[in-house]
């Protein structure tokens, strides 16, 4: 049976898409599965990080496989990795419908990060519309979250009456997820017990249970 491929994808810039990708993969590498990362955005944010975790960890360390495609060629590449991983997590450029759509394509779940703001909420509409056009489940996960701040709600709640699914789980707006990443690591590996660590790995857990084993 192939592996399970997760795409993160938002078309709007600065939505914490590496950093979802990386602590994704991480939180489920963590939790016994197999685990590839592919990184299909020319900025190259990802492979960064991996490079700084294998510096940090060595090669064999990492607990991850990491490749870079673009294009057309990561529809191709995603589907070679699931053939020997049980996840293969897609980190996807911005503000480009044409990269994205193969790994939209290949995907089983699409995640898609939403800071909790009027103007995140309406820039999502272009990437949940892509989505739809190639029929792939999509979760929204809502990122950067400010505790008791009311907007955040109205936004949760906003989000809800798109008629897409969101995940329960939320990412906190911490210092601590930028700081592990400058590090090659993630929260869930600087500060093991930490809300951050809990909220990566309830995240984590949804999106399994929602994919299925």
């Amino acid at each position: 049976m192939a592996g399970r491929i997760i795409t993160i994808a938002q078309q709007k810039g600065g939505s914490g898409k590496t950093t979802l990708a990386a602590h994704l993969a991480v939180a489920l590498a963590l939790d016994g599965v197999r685990v590839a990362l592919l990184d299909c955005d020319p900025q190259g944010s990802l492979g960064e990080w991996f490079e700084r975790r294998e510096s940090s960890l060595g090669e064999a360390g990492t607990g991850l496989d990491f490749r870079t495609a673009s294009g057309w060629g990561a529809r191709r590449e995603a589907r070679s990795l699931a053939r020997d991983y049980d996840f293969v997590v897609i980190d996807t450029p911005p503000k480009s419908d044409i990269e994205s759509r193969p790994a939209i394509e290949a995907a089983s779940l699409v995640a898609v990060p939403v800071q909790p703001t009027p103007v995140d909420l309406w820039a999502t509409q272009a990437t949940l519309e892509m989505i739809a056009k190639e029929g792939t489940p999509s979760l929204l996960v809502i990122n950067r979250v400010l505790p008791r701040v009311a907007l955040t709600q109205e936004i949760a709640e906003a989000i809800q009456a798109l008629g897409h699914p969101a995940a329960e789980s939320r990412l906190g707006n911490r210092v601590a997820f930028a700081a592990s990443m400058g590090a090659g690591r993630t929260i869930q590996e600087t500060a093991p017990g930490s809300k951050g660590a809990a909220e990566v790995q309830a995240l984590a857990a949804e999106i399994h249970r929602f994919i299925g084993p």
